[in-house]
């Protein structure tokens, strides 16, 4: 392979570091003398500490605080490293296996490096993946390669912002799609009006529902103006943290004692300082 690699005293270091990681982990299970935290885990109830340890990195990274980034790095390796030996306790399997299966995995998907295959961009590139990956997950018959099937992992694999972001562009190539704007701001109208009779006269579980296809709608909207609902969310979250943050510096008392009509004026407020203050 070219290009510059790590020296072998940085490789030393690194596993080094992986090994001290994993003995500590091992104590901590250790059926005696472990932590009974650590004890009472299982991979089930360490989910959503994968979840939050991701986002936590994701936030980190997108701060360009390199130490942050470091530190959650570090969580979320963490997990990864519990997840494994939690399975070992379990006799399922062990570290050993995950590294070993992702190094397998690479190797086979990029045979334009580990391999004699020529490439000439990244697009070829993608293309080779996704026929290997086909093939490893015996996708290879008519009916394997339907659509549904990808959508289906996008539903059960991504958050569900991301999911539904996903699943309606890979339905909007095969013509599944509205003819403008028009027709997704008609549609968005009728499920507006369908959650609001949901709410009126039907069950919670028929709410959940409607409330669902509105959402999907709203993706489809930002997909068709070419926006990203998850980033619009998270920019919402903190632009609301921020404004809620200068409502309680304007309060002299409890929140809650408060009319909601002084709470707006405080919420004005709040906005137009901010953004006079950018």
């Amino acid at each position: 392979m070219s290009g510059t690699h790590p020296t072998d005293d940085s490789l030393d270091a690194n596993l080094a570091a992986v090994r001290r990681l994993v003995q500590i982990v091992a104590e901590l299970r250790h059926p005696e003398t472990g932590c009974p935290w650590d004890l009472a885990q299982t991979a089930e109830s360490l989910i959503p500490h994968v979840i939050e340890e991701a986002y936590e990195t994701v936030d980190a990274i997108r701060s360009g605080d390199r130490d942050a980034m470091a530190e959650e790095l570090g969580d979320l390796l963490l997990q990864v490293v519990l997840q494994a030996q939690v399975a070992k306790d379990n006799q399922e399997f062990s570290l050993t296996e995950v590294a070993n299966t992702i190094s397998e995995k690479l190797v086979r998907r990029h045979p334009h490096v580990f391999g004699d295959v020529q490439v000439n961009n990244v697009q070829e590139v993608r293309q080779n993946w996704e026929q290997i990956k086909a093939a490893e997950k015996g996708e290879t018959n008519a009916d394997n390669q339907k659509l549904s099937k990808k959508l289906s992992r996008y539903a059960r694999t991504l958050p569900p912002l991301t999911g539904s972001m996903k699943i309606s562009q890979k339905a909007a190539t095969t013509g599944f799609e509205w003819d403008d704007a028009n027709g997704i701001w008609e549609k968005f109208q009728e499920e507006v009006q369908e959650f609001q009779q949901a709410l009126a006269q039907e069950s919670s579980s028929r709410q959940q529902e409607e409330l669902g296809d509105l959402l999907f709608v709203m993706v489809n909207l930002a997909r068709w103006y070419g926006l990203d609902p998850s980033e619009a969310l998270q920019d919402t979250n903190h632009r609301f943290v921020r404004r809620f943050s200068q409502v309680e510096a304007l309060a002299d008392k409890p929140m809650d004692s408060y009319s909601i009509e002084e709470l707006e004026a405080f919420w004005q407020q709040a906005k137009q300082y901010l953004k006079s203050n950018q």
